[in-house]
C-alpha cells in the first residue's frame, strides 16, 4: 500500500510538472522586486597595471568578476573578461587615468578609470544607464506560450533605463533563458508552479536573482517627481505645462547663452547625470567625427567616392552611377540609394528596418536601387550616416571608439556616454549615441563657437561652416527642411522676427537647437516615441524660450 502511495505521488508530481512546464501556462505578467538599487551600477576596477599579474574586477555588493591578464605588451588594453563581453582601454599620458569602453551586448560604455592611492584604477559601470534605479518593481511579461516556445520581455519599473531588445529564447526542460541583445544581460529562469525564479547574468556571472509571481494588479511603472532647480531664466509657464502632462514625457530642458547656462532643469525623475538616449540627434555628432578625420588629412576630401574606402567584398557592387556617390553625397543625405524607408511618426524614421533586420548591413544599402542619382536630391535616412562609419572605420589606424573618444569627447571632458554598435561591433553613425542633456549642450557650444571649445580648436571653422550650410532640403519631410552636414535647418517667427536654428534631431524629441543670432544654444530631451509628439520640442523652443531670449 505504502508502495502504491508513493508511485501515485510521483506520477501525480511527474504529470503536475510536465503540465506546468506547457509555456502556455506561463503566458502572463509577472511582478517581483530588485534587491537593491544599485544592483546594476557596478565598480570596475584595474589592479597591477603594467604587471603580468594585473587583475579586472567587476562588483556591486558582492565579487562578480575577477579577471586575470596580461598588462605588459600592449598599448590598448583589450581584455575579454567574459564570453562576448570585453573591455578595450588605454592610459592616458600622465598615467592618471584610463579612458576606454566596455563592450556589452551592442552598446559600448565609456568609462573613466582613475588611479587611487594604492595603484589601482577604479571607475562605474552604469549598465542600465541610471546611477540608481527609483524603484525596485521588476516585471516580465511572457507571450505566445505554447509548449516551447514563449517570447518574454523584462520591464523595469523605473523606465528611465530605455528598455530591453530581447531574443534567443530558449527553454528545456524547467529552464528558460533569454537575451538582452542591447545591453548584453542574460536572463535564465526556473519554472515552478505558479513562479518564476529568474537570475540577471553578465555572462555566466549572476548579478542579481528575483523571485516573480502572477501579477494581479495594474504595473506602477515611472511617475517619478521632478528634480527641478532655482535658474537665472524663469520659465514657470513652460514648467507648469510640463507637470499638467500638457506637454507631455518632456525630460529635460537646458539653455545657454554666450557660454553660460541660464537654465537647466529634469522631468519625471531625470536628472544631470543620466546619459539620455539622443536617437537619430547623434547623427551630427557623427558628422563631427568625419570633420576631425577631414582636418587631420586622414581623407583628401569629402569628393571622394565612398568605394575608395570600402572592403574588397562590396567592389562588386559598384557601378557606373553608385561609384558618383561620395563622402559629400553620405553627409547630405544625397545619395539617391533606395535603402530608407522613411515613415512619419512625426518625422521618426523607420529606415533601419530596411537593412537591419539583414545580415549585412553594408550589403544591403549597396545593393538598393537608385531613386535619383548621386548628389541630386537629399532624403532623410538612416542608411547614408551608416555607410560613413564603415567608411571612418577604415581611413582611422584605432579602434574608432577610442578615436572619437581622445579626438571630440575628452575634448568637451565628456565622459558619461554610451555608443550604440552595428553588427560587427563599429560605432552606428546613424544614431543612438547616449550623452546627458548637459554634453549635448556642450556639442551645441562647440558648433555656436564655430570649432572651438575653452579657447581649444576641436574643429576646423571651415568644417564648422561647412557643416551648418543649406545644401538642399529634405525631400521626404513634410516640412522640406533644410539640410547641411547631418545638421537641419528650421526658421521660427517670435514677436515678428524670423529666427533662423540649426539643429540635431532625433525620433521621440531629442534636439540641440544652435541659434547664432542669440548666441544661444538649447537642448531638449523627450520620451514621445509612440504617440505622435516628437515635433514637440519645436512647439517649446518657438513658444516658451524664444521669447524669453
Amino acid at each position: 500500500m505504502r508502495i502504491k502511495n508513493i508511485l501515485v505521488r510521483l506520477f501525480l508530481f511527474y504529470s503536475f510538472s510536465t503540465y506546468a512546464q506547457n509555456m502556455a501556462e506561463y503566458t502572463n505578467g509577472w511582478v517581483g522586486k530588485i534587491e537593491n538599487t544599485k544592483v546594476f551600477n557596478l565598480q570596475i576596477e584595474i589592479e597591477n597595471l603594467g604587471l603580468e599579474n594585473a587583475k579586472f574586477k567587476i562588483s556591486n555588493n558582492q565579487n562578480i568578476i575577477d579577471y586575470p591578464f596580461d598588462s605588459k605588451s600592449t598599448s590598448i588594453l583589450e581584455i575579454p573578461f567574459a564570453d562576448n563581453y570585453s573591455f578595450k582601454g588605454q592610459l592616458s599620458e600622465n598615467d592618471k587615468e584610463i579612458n576606454g569602453f566596455v563592450k556589452s551586448g551592442m552598446l559600448l560604455y565609456h568609462l573613466k578609470l582613475t588611479q587611487s592611492e594604492n595603484n589601482t584604477f577604479i571607475g562605474t559601470w552604469n549598465l542600465l544607464m541610471v546611477d540608481e534605479l527609483k524603484s525596485l518593481n521588476f516585471y516580465l511579461s511572457v507571450e505566445n506560450g505554447d509548449e516551447n516556445e514563449y517570447q518574454a520581455y523584462p520591464i523595469f519599473s523605473d523606465n528611465r533605463f530605455t528598455g530591453t531588445w530581447c531574443d534567443n529564447f530558449q527553454k528545456e526542460n524547467d529552464l528558460i533563458s533569454f537575451t538582452d541583445f542591447k545591453t548584453g544581460l542574460q536572463f535564465r529562469g526556473k519554472l515552478v508552479p505558479n513562479r518564476i525564479q529568474l537570475g540577471i547574468y553578465l555572462g555566466k556571472n549572476l548579478l542579481t536573482e528575483v523571485t516573480l509571481k502572477k501579477s494581479t494588479t495594474d504595473w506602477d511603472i515611472g511617475g517619478f517627481q521632478n528634480e527641478n532647480k532655482a535658474s537665472i531664466l524663469q520659465l514657470a509657464k513652460m514648467e507648469s505645462l510640463i507637470s499638467k502632462d500638457s506637454l507631455p514625457n518632456t525630460h529635460s530642458v537646458l539653455i545657454s547663452k554666450k557660454g553660460k547656462v541660464v537654465y537647466e532643469n529634469y522631468f519625471d525623475g531625470y536628472n544631470a547625470s543620466i546619459p539620455h538616449d539622443m536617437r537619430s540627434a547623434s547623427k551630427s555628432i557623427s558628422s563631427a567625427i568625419v570633420g576631425i578625420a577631414s582636418d587631420k588629412s586622414l581623407f583628401i576630401n569629402v569628393d571622394q567616392s565612398i568605394f575608395d574606402f570600402l572592403p574588397n567584398e562590396y567592389q562588386m557592387l559598384k557601378d557606373s552611377l553608385k561609384s558618383k556617390i561620395v563622402i559629400h553625397s553620405l553627409l547630405t543625405m544625397s545619395s539617391g540609394l533606395d535603402a530608407d524607408d522613411y515613415t512619419r511618426e512625426r518625422k521618426s524614421s523607420a529606415s533601419e528596418n530596411n537593412y537591419q533586420p539583414t545580415r549585412d548591413w553594408t550589403e544591403t544599402i549597396l545593393k538598393a536601387n537608385m531613386i535619383n542619382e548621386p548628389n541630386t536630391e537629399a532624403n532623410y535616412g538612416s542608411a547614408n550616416p551608416f555607410l560613413l562609419g564603415v567608411v571612418m572605420d577604415s581611413v582611422v589606424s584605432e579602434p574608432l571608439e577610442m578615436f572619437m573618444d581622445k579626438y571630440l569627447f575628452q575634448k568637451l571632458e565628456i565622459t558619461n556616454y554610451i555608443i550604440q554598435t552595428d553588427l560587427k561591433g563599429r560605432p552606428y553613425f546613424g544614431g543612438g549615441m547616449y550623452l546627458t542633456p548637459k554634453d549635448m549642450l556642450k556639442f551645441g557650444e562647440l558648433y555656436l563657437n564655430k570649432g572651438k571649445w575653452n579657447s581649444e580648436r576641436v574643429l576646423s571653422k571651415k568644417w564648422v561652416e561647412n557643416s551648418i550650410k543649406h545644401y538642399r532640403n529634405l525631400e521626404n519631410v513634410p516640412d522640406k527642411n533644410g539640410y547641411g552636414y547631418l545638421w537641419w535647418h528650421n526658421t521660427y517667427q517670435v514677436n515678428g522676427k524670423s529666427i533662423k536654428s540649426i539643429e540635431a534631431r532625433g525620433a521621440g524629441g531629442q534636439y540641440i537647437f544652435v541659434i547664432p543670432s542669440l548666441k544661444a544654444v538649447v537642448v531638449i530631451t523627450s520620451g514621445n516615441y509612440r504617440n505622435g509628439k516628437t515635433q514637440q520640442p519645436e512647439k517649446i523652443f518657438e513658444e516658451y524660450i524664444l521669447p524669453f531670449l
